[in-house]
């Protein structure tokens, strides 16, 4: 069975930081892009984070220069590095990955972590 796992959410004040994780377990055979969302209550599902398999970065421009995607191939892992983190950042963050498995290729879904950041 696939899963992508998050961790390291949690509570923290303005202008701290967070690191979260996300690990990919089970058959994988690739794993091409892989991104974060994050969604708060009441709002859509918003895409924070891209990197690709080659390295390359992407981000919301509400994120950018406090916000750090990174990957690690060997261990099915992607991070996302939270500084400077403000109240409109709290939300529920979610790990996003597309996956072969078996020669086919999907989308894949993490359960999501709460980050929450207090003013």
């Amino acid at each position: 069975q696939v899963q992508l796992v998050e961790s390291g959410g949690g509570l923290v004040q303005a202008g701290g930081s967070l690191r979260l994780s996300c690990a990919a377990s089970g058959r994988i055979f690739s794993i091409g892009v892989m991104e974060w969302y994050r969604q708060a209550p009441g709002n859509q599902r918003q895409l924070v984070a891209t990197i690709t398999s080659g390295g390359s970065t992407n981000y919301a421009d509400s994120v950018k220069g406090r916000f750090t995607i990174s990957r690690d191939n060997a261990k099915n892992t992607v991070d996302l590095q939270m500084n400077s983190l403000k109240p409109e950042d709290t939300a529920r963050y979610y790990c996003y990955a597309v996956l072969r498995i078996s020669g086919n290729w999907g989308n894949y879904w993490g359960q999501g972590t709460q980050v929450t950041v207090s003013s």
